[in-house]
C-alpha cells in the first residue's frame, strides 16, 4: 500500500481536505510554457549539457594525451590504459547513479537535487588541473582517479532530474519535457567538438610549433565545461520540492499545494484552518515515522508484473548502451576508417577528427533527439524504441557486412553511419532515458530509475574495455582489423534489446497517477 493510500484512507475521517491530490490535477491540466516550466528546463537540461559534454570530451583529447605524454609509441596509448581511462567515468557513473537514485527516493528530491551538480564542478575542476609526480603517478593515474569522481556526479544527475522533470510534468508534455532535457546530450557532445575546434584554431601556430603545446588545448577543453555547470548550480539548489514526492510520500497537502502553485503561477486554495494544519502535520510526521523506502521498494517489486517491468527498462538500456558507447567513445576509429584522418601532421589529424565528429553530431546525432522532442507525445515511446532497435539492427549488419566497400566511397559511409546515430537517438538512446522516470510510482521511482540507467551504464563499460580489445583481433595494434566483425556484433545487439522492449508498457498520454494506479493493481492481484 503506498503513501497516498494511507493518506486518503487519513482524510476520509474528514479532518483535512477530502480531495488532497486537487492540486497534482491542476498540474495535469497546466499546458502552458511559463516561467517555472522554462526554469525547470534550464535547471535540469543544463546538467545534460554538461554531463554529455564532459563524457564525450575525452574521446577529442584521448590522441592529444597520446602526443604529448606517449611519444615513445608514437603517440598510441596502450589499449588497456586507454580503456581505464575511458571507461572510469562510466564506473563512477554508475555508483552515481544507484546512490542518488535511492537517496532521491530516502530523503526528497529537494534535499538531494544540486548534490551531484556540485560533484560534478569538482570533478572537472580537478581533471583540468592534473599533473604528475616527480616519480610514481602520471598525469594519467591522476586525470583517470577524477573522471571516476567527475562521473558519480554525472551518474547522480541521471535518476534526480529524470524524476524532477516527470515530477513536474503534465501527462500531455511530459514525454516531450523529459526529451528535450534528455536532447541536451546531443547539444552538449556536438559542443565538446566546437570548443575543442576553436582551441585547436586559437593554438595553431603554437602546436605547429611544439607539440607539447596541446597540454594547454586539452586543460581548456576539459576546463569549459564547468561553465554551464556553475551558471545553474543555484536554480538547482533552490529547486522546491516535487509535489508529487511532497503528496504521495510526505503526505504533506499543502507543501504540495504550494509547490502546484508556484508551476501554475495559479492559486490553490488551502486549509488555512487550525484544525487543518494540525491534522497536516500529524499526517506528515506519521509517513515520515512509518516511512522505509527499503521496505517498499522490495513490497512493490516482489511483485512480478512490476519486477518485469524494471527487467524491462535495465535491460534495454544494458543492450542499447554497449552499441551507443562502443561507437561513441571509440568513434575516433571509425571515422578514420571513413577517411577524416589523414597520414598528415599531428595539427591536422586533430583537426580533422574532430571535425569528422562534428559532422556525425550535426547530421545524425542532433536531429534524432529533436525528432524524437516532436513525435513522442504522438507516436508514444514504445513505438520509437521498437523502430529504432530495429533499424539499428539493420543499418550495423549493412556497416559490418560492407564495411570494405564502404570505405572505398566515404560519402555513403558517412551517410550509413551518420543515419545509425540518428535512430540512436531517435529511439532508445531517448525512450530508455524516459519511461524509467514515468513507469514506477513516485515512492520508488529514483531508485528504478538509477537502477535502469546503472544497467546501461555496466553495458557502457563492457563496450568501453571489449571494443579495444576485440577491435584489435587480426592485426597490428592500431589497425583495428576486427571493427567490421564487431559492428556486426553491435547489430546482434541491437536486435535483442527489439525483443526486450516488449517488457515495457506504453504510457503515452497516461498522468503518473494514472501509471501508479495500474502498478497498485498489479501488486494488489
Amino acid at each position: 500500500m503506498s503513501a497516498g493510500t494511507d493518506f486518503n484512507k487519513a482524510t476520509d475521517e474528514g479532518s483535512i481536505d477530502q480531495t488532497p491530490k486537487v492540486a497534482l490535477a491542476a498540474l495535469e491540466e497546466e499546458q502552458s510554457w511559463n516561467w517555472f516550466t522554462i526554469r525547470t528546463l534550464i535547471t535540469s537540461g543544463t546538467g545534460f549539457f554538461t554531463d554529455a559534454y564532459d563524457v564525450f570530451i575525452i574521446n577529442l583529447i584521448v590522441p592529444m594525451l597520446g602526443y604529448i605524454y606517449y611519444k615513445d609509441t608514437q603517440g598510441h596509448i596502450p589499449p588497456g590504459t586507454e580503456g581505464i581511462l575511458k571507461g572510469m567515468a562510466s564506473f563512477g557513473t554508475l555508483v552515481g547513479q544507484l546512490v542518488f537514485g535511492y537517496l532521491g527516493d530516502a530523503h526528497g528530491r529537494q534535499k538531494i537535487y544540486g548534490m551531484e551538480l556540485m560533484i560534478i564542478i569538482l570533478g572537472t575542476l580537478c581533471c583540468a588541473m592534473v599533473g604528475s609526480n616527480a616519480k610514481g603517478a602520471t598525469v594519467i593515474s591522476y586525470l583517470t582517479f577524477w573522471r571516476f569522481v567527475l562521473g558519480i556526479g554525472i551518474g547522480g544527475d541521471y535518476p534526480m532530474s529524470a524524476t524532477v522533470t516527470s515530477e513536474w510534468a503534465s501527462a500531455g508534455r511530459r514525454g516531450q519535457l523529459m526529451s528535450i532535457i534528455f536532447s541536451m546530450q546531443g547539444i552538449g557532445n556536438m559542443m565538446a567538438s566546437v570548443v575543442t575546434l576553436i582551441v585547436l584554431a586559437c593554438f595553431k601556430s603554437a602546436i605547429i610549433a611544439d607539440v607539447d603545446n596541446l597540454d594547454y588545448v586539452w586543460r581548456i577543453c576539459v576546463g569549459v565545461g564547468c561553465i554551464p555547470a556553475v551558471s545553474t548550480i543555484y536554480l538547482r539548489l533552490t529547486m522546491p520540492e516535487s509535489p508529487r514526492y511532497a503528496m504521495d510520500v510526505e503526505n504533506d497537502v499543502e507543501k504540495a499545494n504550494l509547490a502546484v502553485a508556484r508551476a501554475t503561477a495559479g492559486t490553490i486554495e488551502e486549509s488555512t484552518t487550525t484544525e487543518n494544519r494540525l491534522a497536516n502535520q500529524t499526517a506528515v510526521a506519521d509517513a515520515k515515522a512509518s516511512r522505509n523506502h527499503n521496505r517498499a521498494f522490495i513490497e512493490y517489486f516482489s511483485r512480478w508484473e512490476n519486477l518485469k517491468v524494471l527487467i524491462g527498462t535495465s535491460s534495454t538500456w544494458f543492450l542499447l548502451d554497449i552499441a551507443f558507447y562502443g561507437v561513441s567513445l571509440n568513434q575516433s576509429y571509425v571515422l578514420n576508417a571513413m577517411g577524416f584522418v589523414g597520414n598528415g601532421t599531428v595539427y591536422d589529424n586533430l583537426w580533422r577528427t574532430t571535425l569528422g565528429n562534428l559532422t556525425v553530431s550535426l547530421l545524425g546525432f542532433v536531429p534524432g533527439y529533436w525528432f524524437t522532442v516532436f513525435l513522442i507525445e504522438k507516436m508514444g515511446r514504445k513505438r520509437i524504441q521498437f523502430m529504432g532497435f530495429g533499424m539499428l539492427t539493420i543499418l550495423f549488419i549493412i556497416l559490418s557486412a560492407a564495411f570494405h566497400q564502404l570505405q572505398k566511397t566515404v560519402p555513403l559511409f558517412v551517410a550509413v553511419f551518420t543515419l545509425a546515430q540518428f535512430f540512436f537517438n531517435f529511439g532508445p538512446n531517448t525512450t530508455t532515458f524516459v519511461v524509467p522516470g514515468e513507469v514506477f510510482p513516485t515512492r520508488v521511482r529514483a531508485t528504478a530509475h538509477g537502477i535502469s540507467a546503472a544497467s546501461g551504464k555496466l553495458g557502457a563499460i563492457l563496450a568501453t574495455f571489449a571494443f579495444n580489445k576485440l577491435a584489435e583481433i587480426g592485426g597490428a595494434p592500431g589497425e583495428h582489423a576486427f571493427l567490421p566483425q564487431l559492428l556486426g556484433i553491435f547489430g546482434g545487439i541491437m536486435g535483442l534489446g527489439f525483443l526486450c522492449t516488449f517488457l515495457i508498457p506504453e504510457t503515452k498520454g497516461m498522468s503518473l497517477e494514472e501509471i501508479e494506479q495500474r502498478g497498485t493493481k498489479n501488486s494488489s492481484a
